[in-house]
This record gives C-alpha cells, structure tokens and sequence, in this order.
C-alpha cells in the first residue's frame, strides 16, 4: 500500500472513532483540524450544536474554551516582557503592591503554577449572559482572595493548578497596558491574525451561532453537579439524553473567558509554528515553550501555560479547557511543523489528552 492511500485509511479512522462519540451519544458535536502552519491535513465536522432545534455544528459554530485562554494570557505576559515594561523572573508584588500573597512570588512562577496559591473549585465561578454588563469581577475576586488567602507549598516547590494565578496575571496585564484583558488580547493577538469578534472573543457575538453546552443526563457527574452549581439557575431543559446549560461566562476572563469557532484556533496555532511569527519573537517563544523545573530540580510537565508531552516519541506542547458543557483541546508539535484542535460541546472536568486518539494516525513514529 503507498503512503497516500495509508493515510486516506488513516484519516478514515479518525473520521471512525469521532462518529462514535456523535452517534454513541459521547457528545452532541465535535469539530477537529489538524494542519500544518499552511494548509489544513485533514478535519471533522459531526453533530448538533443545538439538539432541541436540531442545529447542525458549521464552520462558524462557537464553543466555550475555558482554560485554553491561560495561552492567550501567558503570551500576552511575554509581550510585555519582550517590550521591557516587565520582567518574569521578578516578584509580581513589583507591579502590584496590593498582590494577596507571598512578596517572593515571581511572575514566572504564576506563569508555570508553581507559585502555591490555592485553587478553589471553580464550577460556581460563572455568571449568566443578562447579568454580565453589571457583574464586577475585580470585586467578586477581591472576596475570594480574602477567602483563600494561604498559599499551599513555598515559591517554585511544586507544580499546582491554579486558577487564581492567572486572575492575577490577567490583573498584571490591565495594569501595565492600562486597557482592559480583553482589549489587550484583541489588539495583540487577534488583530494582527486578522481574526474578527465572530470568530474568536470574550463574548458570545451571535447566540444562533453559538454552541450551546451539554451535560449527560444519566452519570455520576451529573448527580455531584449540584454540589457546585445551582441546578435550578444555570441548567436549561432537558434534551434527549443530555441536560443543557443556559449561556453563561466565566467570571475569572483571563483564565477561562475566551469563545471561539474552531478555524480561529487553527489560525492562532498556525502563527506560533511559524518562525518570526506576528505575536512574538523567537527568543521569546522559546522560553515560552521551556519546561519548567521545581527548585528541587523536578521537572513539573508546564512551560509557560503550556503543558509538555510526548505522542510516538513526538514532542508537543498542550492545553486543555473544560467546564460545564464544553470541552477542548488545543496542541502543537514544533519538530513536526503541525499542530490540532478538537472541540466538544459536552462537559469535560479533566485534561483528557483525547487528542492523542486521533494525531497518532497522521504522524509517524520517531
């Protein structure tokens, strides 16, 4: 068999496997690319974004992101690093007198999770659409700062996720570009890939081009969803085989605000495997992608936001974003000049790595 054909088998497969999730009833909708920093290899489109008023998942579909945005901040960190208005390896409280916790906390240790501030569970954290114009969330985690106000290990001892990390880094970017988060990241990295509000931004822009959010009505996670969320506020009807959520936002922007339809993904990824990308030099984005080591000299599998990791010998670098109703993927692979997305609107609650399911049959082994 020769290489072309073998890989139209291989495509057919991950065509196979993400038909099963659609139609074994895993998840409404699922879209999937994987390219090259040109041209897109091969991608997947099944699924309903919106079951009840049977509303097929297009091109222009938006999904929710949640964690993948932590990319976003981190990038918009470096920047301003490469622009000299700040220094990563300095301690935040340098920028931000009024920072919570620990005077020895870096930024760099914000970036990598290693900083010991403690992440409450984040489920609760969400706002609905109708109540976003007056939510204030400068105040609403100022109480949970006061709340939570003990780091959990010393500076750089350990890895540990946190959300409220890059509340804070969200905060440093505010205060040095004196815009807001979401300005920054549209006039610094949307902008200059020509990506417009529709495709890629902190709001949903047209809720008929919205995915809408699903949970499966019959598992164990659904009986424990009412431990963090009230039910009877943030869950809609009851459609088929899936509780669907109410549109809502995510309170803390700057680690899980940013909405987006998957070919803005592709674009954003499709710049950073270029050399002399638009966003950032390569200097910069060499450290960007740079393990992180614990002051024991452990290494923690976290760059600076990106998780490190192997496929068939194959290095990439990774995130995640799950939450009520959505769940994805972002990835890149650097030595292969390739990268991937995969976007789900069912719940996730944990970095699945799925994307190891389906790039392991475009690539060879090293």
């Amino acid at each position: 068999m020769n290489s072309c054909n073998a890989q139209e088998l291989n495509k057919k497969e991950i065509d196979n496997i993400l038909t099963k999730q659609v139609e074994g009833n895993k998840t409404p909708s699922v879209q999937y690319a994987i390219f090259n920093a040109d041209t897109i290899i091969h991608q997947f489109r099944l699924g309903y974004a919106d079951i009840k008023n049977n509303r097929e998942a297009k091109e222009n579909t938006t999904y929710n992101a949640y964690s993948v945005t932590k990319t976003f901040t981190a990038l918009s960190v470096l920047q301003l690093a490469e622009q000299n208005k700040i220094d990563i390896n300095k301690p935040i409280i340098n920028y931000l007198p009024e920072f919570p916790y620990s005077a020895d906390i870096t930024i760099r240790q914000l970036l990598t999770h290693t900083s010991g501030i403690p992440n409450p569970i984040p489920l609760s954290w969400i706002h609905l659409i109708d109540e976003h114009n007056t939510f204030d969330r400068d105040s609403f985690f100022a109480h949970v700062f006061r709340k939570h106000n003990n780091t959990k290990s010393k500076p750089n001892e350990k890895f540990a996720y946190s959300n409220l990390g890059y509340v804070i880094l969200g905060q440093l970017i505010e205060r040095i570009s004196r815009i807001s988060y979401e300005d920054y990241v549209r006039a610094n990295i949307l902008q200059p890939l020509n990506i417009k509000t529709n495709e890629l931004d902190f709001t949903i822009t047209d809720i008929n081009q919205h995915a809408k959010g699903y949970h499966k009505k019959w598992s164990f996670s659904n009986i424990i969803l009412g431990l963090f969320i009230d039910k009877s506020k943030y869950m809609d009807k009851t459609e088929g085989k899936w509780n669907s959520f109410k549109n809502n936002y995510v309170n803390g922007v700057s680690y899980g605000g940013i909405i987006g339809v998957p070919a803005a993904f592709v674009k954003y990824i499709q710049e950073l495997l270029k050399l002399n990308c638009k966003l950032i030099t390569d200097d910069y984005k060499k450290i960007l992608f740079t393990e992180n080591y614990t002051s024991n000299n452990k290494a923690t599998g976290m760059c600076l936001s990106w998780f490190r990791g192997e496929l068939k010998g194959n290095q990439y670098f990774a995130h995640a974003g799950g939450g009520g109703g959505y769940y994805c993927e972002i990835r890149i692979y650097p030595n292969l000049g390739i990268g991937s997305v995969i976007m789900f609107n069912r719940t996730g609650m944990s970095d699945e790595r799925y994307l190891d399911k389906l790039d392991k049959h475009i690539m060879t082994e090293k």
